[in-house]
């Protein structure tokens, strides 16, 4: 490393260094050995007995619901736990008994290949979960082997103790503990964007007493034992010790370095390992992977168990007829049911034993019955959801061009889920946004600068109906389009010709606008990097917001180029001159931003003698701290501010004040003072020294950042809002940042009453100064309590009204929200607010709302994340979706479904959910529907043949009937039916709600497809054996047996259920046509086939079709009348209903066939419920600012 690049990085680490205060043993230390601080790790000692004695976690990671030893158990009992699976298992074992009305090939074979084919699916699902674990636990890094040498290794192969060197830009392969960087003084710079979300740099320090270990030889002899608390899910905190050269030293959360996490701006540091594998905060954070199963699998489980009581019922009363039949059937020693065969029978139907009789043949119809049960069901099931999530892979509509990355849904069991979301958990950082900061307007001296239009103004726009090309600004007309295409600068998206290009020296406040980017150009912490070749300078800074006031600087004529530990100094247009000139600020005190504060500020000595303190905060804490001569522009600033608010962009003030040297020297005392003291409230007391000298300021100005969002997030957000869905988000960011974002998106707006819960009142301020943590706990507990009753009063007063509510809360009064005490009264407050925004949540807490909006509504939640702060919850909530972005893969592994944009969320529920939501419910239901159809058939003709236990059909009839003859045509739809177009479905975005109110698939139309299911089996069995029971079937003058029957009524429901699912469709594709007419076809096939064979195997079916069904007319009327009859039933109910009572769907489907798609009026009215009071996103914030006008414009009348 050369020596200039070692004095800037030492310059860099110096202006943060009052942050990073020395701890000492007092207060939580004194903790360490005791109960939940018991770990002790020997750093670089891996022989030493003491580290072979305790038996710590190795550094391996697993995200996969089955090993090599669990799959085979752990997966037979996920299927066996389907009931209609266990059921099929049980009859399948009974068919190798003589009980059994067929062959036991026939029963068993079928179940075999349903579980087989499921499993397999699961093992491949799950081998590609193993394979990115591999990935992740096979990178590589250095770590010290013996004698000062490093050398790579697989991060599996971490041990807690070793001595580790991770370099610029590498992930952190475990939680270590810093002990030297490439600065001098042990400092690093850390992405934690993994872990909390967040983009900004942390800055870390080590101890002293390590920070001079440099150099690979320098832990040659290095020894240390670190003692510290046992691993746990906290991210913020860490308490421990080191024993150094026999010297004790405190460790705290500024030396632990968390796997997952990424070195920025460091060259290398060493780091000893303290936590391992699942030992590591980030994954004690996380949960094992949940074995999730949809909400319709689940009601589809209570449907069969209905059926399975059915169907005992159907058996048990057989049971008893037959066995009254049975003990009734000698008369005088003659047998009245001969041809039962009794002298060929043990005690089936004997007359003496007939209670023996009846329960065997309850076993038999338990078998005979059994045909309720749709065995093809799961199976199909599968097949269709895997090909679902083909399509919703290969959706070029969903594919990430820049990234390369199309949409991946990594599990097929949960598509119909996604069509029945009703709240959306979605984090903020890297989900919502692009981690990009764009400075876009200011306001100085109380004029409004910069042209150019963000996302939350497009997008109101365009619910306006037209497109924005003119904008007025200032009394002169702007054409955008007029614009020259420059080459556009990242953070930068500023566009104004009276101050850019050096115009702002003609602006009637020329001295302001020098003095506002002035202080932008020295009011930062950032590092500038001069590219010597190309003449430019590019910008290292703690956050993307504050490299965006630097570059707006550079580009206006202000370039700040270098800093010292001194100085900053700058290139400025000088008014005068016209010339760019050089001048040198002194660089006196840097007090930094925190939440508390909400304000940064710097004091500098110009080259005049000037002190100035140069400051930059929210409004909410400026505008009190402006002198009363510095007021000037306060008013215009302020309407501005609220303008730059409603469009979603983040703005902070520009203030400034000249001191004295009086004034600062006793300043400069007091914070040195406070800087350099070793307490628990050292924060506190630069706060409030700080507070003594940031007063009396002048104002400039505010400036205005877009935290760019993805592309098409609020239109996104507004069609998913408009579709009835829920959304909160839940961020590791700072209260201020969230509610930016907030508007940002349209989640909240101008007019939407805020419920704000945090614990930053006097009374809690003072007692943490305090430091009794039993009183502030308790207090606390009873002021989060206190704020929500207050909400909700608020919400209830406001009832009836078109109020719309927005609750914020941040992390410290989560935790107390989601006791057991206070959560129903927390979530209640939270449902009936139109948006929700958690922030400084922890990974726990995200996972535990998420828990408790899934558990206590009992409705379905998708959570949404791309970090692996993000994991647990994702795993938690019914569905998760992983953002596929540029940092870690941890979100994508844990995921059930990666895409690579927030926006297309859209097309993934309102196009992809509704569609799999509404295929999967009509498949289920036209299953039981066929399944009941035939299955009652042979009930029927059981209680025809005296129940006798007699099957109507031949054994191959009934095993093929659901793998051949009804099943390819559901399976069809399933994959390929669209009741609404793509376009419908975002055009009508209510249209959605079907889904979430579960309207597809109620026990309402469960039973109605059933009750049809019966219908048609009556139909089909009576009007067979009425035509067929007398007459003479062919020219012969025989009447028609079994056999015959047995066929006939087989080839009826061959044709009704097919036909059936004709008029049950209502998107056609050829393959549609092929499957339906071909199963019919295929039937008549199998019958000439079947028919042919050997007698031996085709039994009843021997030439059953060629001699005796194709020759008859009468089984050509037959098919013909029945088959009509059976169907007018649904045909009439189909058209009443769609003519006078249309579903939602329906309504749509009409103005797709009446041609009034284009008709505003009509489909405004059909859209009408899409927007409610409550509802966000940019439609409503537009129909919000028309009434608020409205009612304006009807006040003053």
């Amino acid at each position: 490393m050369t020596g200039g690049g070692r004095r800037r990085k030492l310059h860099f680490s110096k202006i943060y260094s009052f942050t990073c205060g020395k701890a000492s043993f007092k207060d939580d230390h004194s903790q360490i050995g005791g109960r939940g601080f018991s770990r002790v790790v020997y750093c670089n000692e891996p022989d030493c007995l003491g580290a072979g004695i305790h038996n710590y976690a190795d550094n391996s990671v697993r995200s996969t619901k089955y090993t090599l030893a669990t799959f085979l158990p752990k997966s037979l009992f996920e299927q066996f736990r389907r009931v209609a699976n266990f059921y099929f298992l049980v009859t399948g074992t009974l068919a190798f008994t003589p009980l059994a009305p067929y062959t036991a090939v026939s029963a068993i074979l079928p179940l075999i290949v349903v579980i087989g084919a499921t499993m397999v699916k699961e093992g491949i699902e799950d081998l590609r979960r193993k394979k990115q674990d591999v990935e992740v636990n096979n990178r590589r890094v250095q770590v010290h082997k013996r004698d000062g040498v490093f050398d790579y290794t697989e991060w599996k192969n971490l041990s807690v103790g070793d001595i580790v060197k991770v370099e610029k830009d590498e992930f952190f392969p475990a939680d270590l503990l810093l002990l030297s960087s490439s600065y001098e003084d042990a400092v690093c710079y850390v992405e934690t964007m993994n872990l909390d979300g967040e983009t900004n740099l942390k800055l870390k320090q080590g101890l002293e007493v390590t920070s001079s270990l440099h150099e690979d030889l320098n832990f040659r002899e290095f020894k240390a034992i670190v003692k510290c608390e046992d691993p746990n899910a906290n991210l913020y905190t860490f308490i421990g010790g080191m024993e150094f050269e026999e010297q004790q030293y405190p460790l705290s959360p500024q030396q632990l370095l968390l796997r997952d996490s990424k070195l920025r701006n460091t060259d290398y540091i060493y780091g000893a390992v303290i936590f391992t594998g699942q030992d590591t905060k980030v994954i004690q954070n996380s949960t094992d992977p949940p074995s999730k199963r949809s909400k319709i699998e689940k009601k589809m489980d209570k449907i069969i168990y209905f059926l399975l009581s059915l169907l005992l019922l159907m058996a048990f009363i057989g049971s008893i007829f037959f066995g009254i039949a049975t003990e009734d059937d000698l008369e005088n020693g003659m047998m009245k049911r001969w041809y039962l065969r009794p002298d060929d029978s043990t005690i089936f139907f004997d007359p003496k034993r007939a209670t023996a009789a009846a329960v065997f043949h309850c076993l038999t119809a338990l078998m005979l019955f059994g045909f309720f049960i749709p065995i093809s069901l799961y199976v199909s099931i599968e097949i269709v959801k895997v090909l679902q999530t083909i399509f919703i892979n290969q959706d070029i509509q969903m594919y990430y061009e820049e990234a390369d990355k199309p949409a991946h849904a990594r599990t097929s069991n949960l598509t119909e889920e996604l069509g029945q979301v009703d709240t959306i958990l979605s984090d903020k950082t890297g989900t919502l946004t692009c981690n990009s900061m764009e400075f876009i307007k200011c306001s100085v001296a109380g004029v409004a600068y910069g042209r150019g239009v963000t996302e939350v103004e497009r997008a109101m726009d365009r619910k306006r109906g037209s497109p924005l090309v003119h904008e007025h600004v200032n009394g002169s007309d702007y054409i955008r389009d007029s614009i020259d295409k420059i080459e556009p600068i990242k953070g930068f998206n500023f566009n104004d010709e009276r101050i850019m290009n050096g115009n702002w020296v003609n602006e009637p406040h020329a001295n302001v606008i020098q003095k506002f980017f002035r202080l932008l150009a020295i009011c930062h912490t950032a590092i500038p990097e001069v590219d010597e070749d190309a003449g430019k300078v590019s910008y290292e800074a703690e956050s993307p917001d504050e490299a965006a006031f630097v570059i707006a600087a550079r580009e206006i004529g202000f370039e700040f180029y270098k800093r010292t530990q001194t100085s900053v100094s700058v290139h400025e247009l000088d008014p005068i001159s016209g010339k760019k000139v050089e001048r040198m600020y002194k660089l006196l005190k840097v007090i930094e931003f925190n939440s508390s504060r909400k304000r940064m500020s710097v004091i500098v000595k110009d080259e005049d003698g000037k002190i100035l303190l140069l400051c930059k905060g929210a409004d909410s804490v400026m505008f009190e701290r402006l002198a009363k001569d510095g007021r000037e522009f306060e008013e215009n600033t302020k309407e501005h501010v609220n303008d730059y608010a409603d469009a979603g962009l983040r703005t902070l003030l520009l203030a400034y004040r000249e001191l004295d040297e009086e004034e600062y020297k006793e300043f400069d005392e007091k914070f040195s003072e406070a800087k350099n003291s070793v307490s628990a409230d050292q924060e506190t007391l630069i706060d409030e020294i700080s507070e003594t000298i940031e007063r009396d300021l002048i104002l400039l100005g505010a400036t205005a950042v877009e935290d760019k969002l993805q592309n098409g997030v609020p239109d996104c957000i507004d069609k998913l809002a408009q579709a009835g869905i829920k959304i909160w988000v839940l961020t590791g960011d700072k209260m201020e940042t969230a509610i930016n974002i907030g508007f940002s998106c349209s989640l909240l707006r101008q007019g939407m009453r805020q419920i704000i819960i945090n614990l930053e009142s006097p009374e809690i301020q003072a007692l943490e100064k305090a430091g009794e943590k039993t009183v502030i706990s308790k207090v606390s507990k009873e002021s989060v309590r206190h704020q929500i009753s207050e909400g909700g009063a608020q919400l209830t007063a406001s009832s009836g009204t078109s109020q719309a509510f927005a609750l914020i809360i941040d992390g410290k009064s989560l935790s107390y929200a989601l006791e057991d005490d206070m959560k129903s009264k927390f979530l209640q407050l939270a449902v009936g607010c139109a948006s929700v925004i958690c922030c400084r949540s922890s990974p726990k807490q995200k996972a535990l709302v998420t828990r408790l909006v899934k558990s206590e509504t009992g409705k379905t939640t998708l959570a949404i994340g791309d970090g692996a702060n993000d994991v647990g919850m994702l795993q938690e909530a019914d569905i998760g979706v992983g953002i596929s972005g540029v940092e870690g893969m941890q979100a994508v592994m844990s995921s059930d479904i990666a895409i690579a944009q927030f926006r297309y969320l859209e097309r993934l529920l309102l196009v992809h959910g509704h569609w799999c939501y509404r295929r999967i419910s009509s498949m289920i239901c036209y299953f039981f529907y066929k399944n009941i159809t035939f299955g009652f058939t042979v009930f029927l003709y059981e209680v025809y043949a005296s129940f006798s236990g007699t099957p109507a059909y031949n054994d191959w009839f009934l095993s093929l009937y659901n793998v051949f003859f009804s099943s390819l045509p559901v399976i069809a739809m399933g994959v390929f039916d669209q009741d609404v177009s793509a376009r419908f479905c975002r055009k009508f975005p209510l249209l959605y709600q079907e889904g979430v109110q579960n309207i597809l698939f109620s026990w309402r139309r469960i039973l109605s497809w059933m009750l049809n299911g019966f219908i048609s089996a009556i139909i089909i069995f009576f009007f067979c054996t009425k035509a067929m029971e007398l007459q003479a079937f062919n020219d012969d003058g025989k009447t028609a047996g079994r056999d015959i029957l047995g066929a006939t009524m087989y080839t009826c429901i061959v044709w009704v259920v097919n036909l059936q699912m004709a008029l049950a469709i209502s998107y056609f594709t050829l393959i549609q046509h092929l499957v339906i007419w071909g199963t019919v076809a295929f039937w008549y096939l199998f019958l000439l086939i079947y028919g042919a064979l050997s007698p031996n195997f085709s039994t009843t079916g021997y030439k059953i079709f060629i001699e005796t069904l194709a020759p008859s007319p009468s089984y050509w009327l037959v098919t013909l009348f029945v088959v009509l009859s059976a169907l007018i039933p649904y045909f009439s109910y189909s058209a009443i209903q769609m003519q006078f009572f249309p579903m939602y769907h329906e309504m749509i489907q009409w103005i797709r066939y009446r041609g009034q798609s284009n008709d505003p009026e009509y489909c405004d009215m059909v859209r009408q419920k899409s927007l409610r009071p409550t509802t966000v996103g940019s439609t409503a914030r537009l129909a919000a600012k028309s009434n608020s006008l409205k009612d304006t414009g009807t006040n003053h009348m």
